[in-house]
C-alpha cells in the first residue's frame, strides 16, 4: 500500500469514528437511564482496554514504556482519560445529547486559544475573530436554553461540564502528539485507555450499587458495548493514527462534523429540540469551525520541533 492510499484508508477511518462519536451522544444519553454514569464511564474503559490489547496480542506488538516517560505519560492519562471522561460522561448525563455535540465542537477554539498562550502558533487577527464568534455561538446555547441559567439548573451544569472537557481534550491533543513518535497509535492508546480503566473503575466502586443491573435491557447494554469497542476503544487508536499519519490538520476536520452530526442525531434519535436562539448557537459554532480553521500545520511542526 502506498503512502497515497495509507492516506486514503485514514481518512475514510476518521470518517467512520467522526460519525461513531456523534452517535455517541445519543447511545450514551439513553444508556444512562438505566445505568449509572460511574460504572458506566469504568465499564466502557474496561471493555475498550480489553479490545486494546487483544489488537496488540494478535499482532504481537508488545511494549515497555520508557522510564523517562512515565510521569508524563501519567499526567496526560489524567487529563485524557480520567479528567476529560469524568466531565464528559457527568456532562452528557445533565444535558441535552445535541448541547454537548456543540459544545465538544469547541475543541479547536481551545486550541488555538493554548496555542497562542503556548507561543506554539500565534493568533492574528482573523483568528481571534474566529474565537470570538466561536465563544458567542456557546453563549447563545447557554443564555437561551429552556431553563433559567443558575448552578440548579442541570442543563446549565452540564454545558459548564462539557466546555471543561473540550478544554480539557485539546490540552490533551496538543501534548500527546509528541509523544507518538515514540509509541505506535496502538501503544500509546493502550497505555491512555488502560490508565483509564484503572483509575475510572476505582471511582466507580462506590457507587456500584446504585444500578439496579437484574433489570438493565439489552439496549442499554448494547449502547455500552457500543461506547467502550467502537468510541472508545478502536476511536482512540484511530485518532492517534490520524495524528501521526496525516497530522493535526487533517484529523481536525473530521472532529468538525462531530457536531453537526451530533446535532443531527440528538434531535432525530431522542426527540430533544432546542430554543430558536440555540439552533442560532449551533449554527454559529459549527460555521466557525468550517470557515476558519486554525492553523494546525504550525502546530504540527512546533510540536514536533
Amino acid at each position: 500500500m502506498n503512502k497515497k492510499q495509507k492516506g486514503l484508508l485514514t481518512d475514510f477511518s476518521l470518517l467512520f469514528i467522526a460519525v461513531i462519536w456523534a452517535l455517541n451522544f445519543s447511545v450514551i444519553k439513553a444508556s444512562l437511564t438505566e445505568i449509572d454514569i460511574y460504572s458506566f464511564n469504568a465499564l466502557r474503559f474496561i471493555l475498550a482496554s480489553l479490545f486494546i490489547w487483544a489488537v496488540i496480542a494478535k499482532r504481537g506488538k508488545w511494549f515497555r514504556v520508557q522510564k523517562k516517560d512515565w510521569f508524563i505519560l501519567i499526567v496526560i492519562a489524567l487529563l485524557g482519560s480520567l479528567l476529560y471522561q469524568w466531565l464528559f460522561i457527568v456532562g452528557i448525563d445533565l444535558t441535552l445529547a445535541a448541547n454537548a455535540a456543540v459544545m465538544l465542537g469547541t475543541i479547536p477554539i481551545w486550541v488555538a486559544i493554548l496555542s497562542h498562550l503556548l507561543s506554539i502558533d500565534r493568533m492574528n487577527g482573523l483568528k481571534a475573530g474566529g474565537v470570538v464568534l466561536g465563544f458567542a455561538g456557546v453563549i447563545l446555547i447557554i443564555v437561551f436554553g429552556k431553563d433559567p441559567i443558575s448552578f440548579g439548573s442541570d442543563n446549565f451544569l452540564g454545558d459548564m461540564a462539557i466546555l471543561l472537557a473540550a478544554f480539557v481534550f485539546a490540552v490533551y491533543t496538543i501534548f500527546s502528539k509528541r509523544h507518538l513518535t515514540t509509541y505506535s497509535p496502538l501503544q500509546y492508546s493502550a497505555f491512555m485507555v488502560t490508565f483509564g480503566a484503572v483509575a475510572l473503575s476505582v471511582l466507580a466502586i462506590p457507587h456500584v450499587h446504585s444500578t439496579n443491573w437484574s433489570e438493565v435491557s439489552l439496549p442499554a447494554i448494547g449502547g455500552l458495548v457500543f461506547s467502550g469497542l467502537l468510541a472508545i476503544g478502536l476511536a482512540f487508536i484511530i485518532w492517534n493514527n490520524g495524528i501521526k499519519s496525516v497530522g493535526t490538520v487533517r484529523t481536525a476536520t473530521y472532529q468538525n462534523l462531530v457536531p453537526v452530526l451530533g446535532l443531527i442525531f440528538g434531535i432525530v434519535l431522542l426527540g430533544e429540540s432546542l430554543e430558536p436562539l440555540q439552533y442560532v448557537g449551533s449554527a454559529v459554532v459549527i460555521f466557525r469551525n468550517f470557515i476558519n480553521p486554525i492553523r494546525w500545520e504550525n502546530l504540527d511542526r512546533e510540536i514536533d520541533s
